[in-house]
């Protein structure tokens, strides 16, 4: 397969700069997703990337050489679309071979290569039949293997289950999975679905407004958000967040006031913190646990069932919050309930949006899945 390096990319439109000078390192055979808000940039990136958009600054490296002025069809790349794009009039073998027949591959080499990528695809039985008589997901199975059978150093995918619904994107992750697993290919693929960037990659980057807000593994990223942006886009439900006071720093962490009063010792460095000072605290819906002594108190607004776990939505003072309980939750909308959490769990940020360094590292959250074996990466930040 192949490395990918991105050296201070920039891309302006019409005076408006898109992209603000990304700095990336993409591995051999490393699954890596680009996600973030509508408007973010990824989508702009990977199509520098590919070569249907030019760069306004900055390099970039397939296996150490820069590609900036090679078109796209000498990149080496396959790219998968959002759209399938597949000719109505063709079959499925025709459409997976047909870049190869523009290439002038003779028609037994095309045969050979279409039927090993129909194999590893599930397509066999398909070959004949026509887009229409397919469905959404077979035929974004077709758009796959279509890049397959050009046998690319990378991989790009530009939010390709986007027009799936809800139970074949789920499938199509998996076979995803299953694909990059089996061709041990170097993958990029775009998605604004936090979902789908924390169950397939193997490192995950974060865009906002253009700029790369954090790079790691998904335990990093969810475990250790590098700013309020980031803990509030991994992770569903999103985290809670909340004002509090802080009342005390000495020792290990900061203490701090919580809305109704009580008080939790969160392990976080402590240094330029004075007394008094309002800094946001950070909780996932999962972490909070009902508890008749808890800290938190607030009243149930809203009941979300969802069978194995509830969604519980309770205003605390000005602050809704949402906790994920138990499925056989008796609580009702109006009750009164109360809330605690393991301090280890919580997150503070401060008016500039940082996170507070946590003093204690979470035993997954460098942890990445690469060639079956167990492997380990350190954040950029």
């Amino acid at each position: 397969m192949a490395t990918l390096q991105l050296n201070n990319i920039v891309k302006d439109f019409g005076g408006t700069q898109v992209i603000k000078g990304v700095d990336l390192e993409v591995k051999d055979r490393e699954f890596v997703v680009f996600v973030g808000p509508s408007g973010c940039g990824k989508s702009t990136l990977l199509r520098m990337i590919a070569g249907l958009e030019s760069t306004s600054d900055g390099d970039i490296l397939i296996d150490g050489q820069r590609i900036n002025d090679v078109g796209p069809a000498e990149r080496g790349l396959a790219m998968v679309f959002q759209s399938y794009a597949l000719y109505p009039h063709m079959t499925v073998e025709d459409n997976m071979g047909f870049s190869l027949k523009l290439a002038g591959v003779s028609k037994e080499e095309r045969r050979q290569k279409v039927l090993e990528a129909a194999r590893t695809l599930q397509l066999e039985p398909l070959l004949d039949r026509k887009p229409k008589a397919l469905s959404g997901g077979q035929r974004q199975r077709v758009a796959i293997g279509r890049a397959i059978v050009r046998n690319p150093s990378i991989f790009l995918f530009d939010e390709p289950l986007s027009n799936l619904d809800a139970a074949l994107r789920v499938q199509m992750r998996i076979e995803l999975a299953r694909l990059h697993d089996e061709l041990d290919a170097t993958m990029i693929y775009v998605t604004h679905d936090q979902i789908e960037a924390m169950t397939m990659a193997d490192k995950i980057v974060v865009l906002q407004g253009g700029v790369v807000e954090q790079i790691g593994s998904p335990m990093e990223l969810y475990h250790h958000p590098r700013n309020r942006f980031v803990a509030g886009f991994i992770g569903s439900p999103k985290m809670n967040f909340m004002t509090v006071e802080v009342v005390d720093r000495r020792g290990e962490g900061v203490t701090v006031r919580l809305p109704g009063g009580g008080v939790c010792n969160v392990p976080v460095g402590s240094n330029h913190l004075d007394v008094g000072k309002n800094l946001v605290l950070g909780i996932r819906p999962e972490h909070l646990v009902l508890d008749d002594q808890g800290p938190l108190v607030g009243v149930v607004q809203v009941i979300e069932r969802l069978g194995g776990s509830t969604a519980l939505y309770v205003q605390m003072e000005e602050t809704e919050v949402i906790a994920l309980t138990d499925g056989n939750t008796a609580h009702q909308v109006r009750d009164k309930a109360r809330f605690g959490f393991a301090s280890s769990r919580a997150h503070l940020f401060g008016a500039d949006g940082l996170a507070l360094p946590s003093l204690q590292r979470h035993p997954l959250a460098d942890i990445y899945r690469k060639d079956n074996r167990t492997h380990t990466e350190t954040s950029n930040y």
